[in-house]
């Protein structure tokens, strides 16, 4: 892929494992352990998605830098036995241990990314409308980040974008993450509050609605429209994905660092919704430039 992008936007896709690829993004054969060499090849950054799941070792770290270019940035989810499974505590240990075998990666490393779930307001309706407890958890939690990393933190609770947690996320130079995703106010509607800016550098994922993108990949697959899950885009998310242009635009103009990243359930296949920022980009400078001309 050859994107238009600024130096100081980045953007990739969660993930490079899915076989889905092969043929598409990937030559038809591919050994798994090639896939992260084509895909660098292809794109200056990924979001390892495996890290949520488990923690990464020496030698599969060493692996991921070995095969990489020197400018590549991986971008990595925390471990979920941090966020989810402990929820912020007494998981010091496991904290070390992530960012130790992280931290191998050295200039290739690039935001860490502490994504938490969704309290809906049935399990419990306070928790719900404030998230006073989670910004009481992160509060103690944020003293053992080491600051020479980058930090970003995901919410999916609009109502959590308030002063309290917005106010820890800027002492400590963690950048609020912006998502596409059903619960969350997009970054075209947040740019306008400077406040939301909280660190030197800018995290943005596309996410989707995991079920219905699911829900139109069985159907397609039915009709036999479809031989892979995520072999194409299946949705056209054309109109949405150029709302986000402007703020992305002006982040470009201050050269701040921006770092994106694009689900297969944004659109049913994230180098390809890659691709079509890309083209919505370059349609969007190209009249930028022939207005200031």
């Amino acid at each position: 892929m050859n994107m238009p992008f600024p130096p100081n936007m980045l953007v990739g896709t969660s993930s490079w494992s899915s076989r889905d690829w092969c043929g598409a993004f990937y030559p038809e054969s591919i050994d798994n352990a090639e896939m992260i060499r084509e895909y660098s090849n292809q794109l200056q950054t990924v979001e390892i998605d495996a890290t949520w799941y488990r923690m990464p070792n020496i030698k599969m770290v060493d692996a991921w830098k070995s095969k990489t270019p020197d400018h590549f940035i991986f971008s990595a989810k925390v471990p979920k036995v941090i966020t989810h499974e402990k929820y912020l505590e007494n998981c010091e240990s496991e904290l070390k241990e992530f960012v130790s075998v992280m931290s191998r990666l050295e200039s290739k490393l690039g935001p860490l990314l502490l994504q938490f779930p969704y309290i809906a307001k049935g399990k419990d309706p306070e928790e719900y409308e404030t998230g006073d407890d989670f910004v009481g958890r992160l509060t103690g939690f944020v003293k053992l980040l080491p600051k020479e990393f980058k930090w970003a933190v995901e919410i999916r609770n609009a109502k959590w974008i308030r002063f309290p947690l917005l106010d820890i996320l800027r002492r400590h130079r963690i950048s609020l993450v912006f998502i596409d995703y059903y619960t969350m106010d997009p970054l075209y509607k947040l740019a306008h509050r400077r406040e939301v800016f909280t660190a030197p550098f800018v995290y943005v994922r596309f996410l989707g609605n995991r079920k219905k993108i699911e829900d139109a990949v069985k159907k397609a697959r039915r009709e036999n429209r479809r031989r892979r899950d995520w072999e194409s885009l299946i949705l056209d998310r054309t109109e949405q994905m150029k709302l986000w242009i402007p703020p992305l635009l002006d982040l470009a103009k201050f050269d701040i660092p921006t770092y994106v990243y694009f689900n297969n359930h944004y659109a049913g296949y994230a180098p390809g919704s890659v691709e079509l920022l890309g083209k919505i980009w370059n349609d969007a400078a190209a009249g930028s430039r022939l207005q200031r001309a």
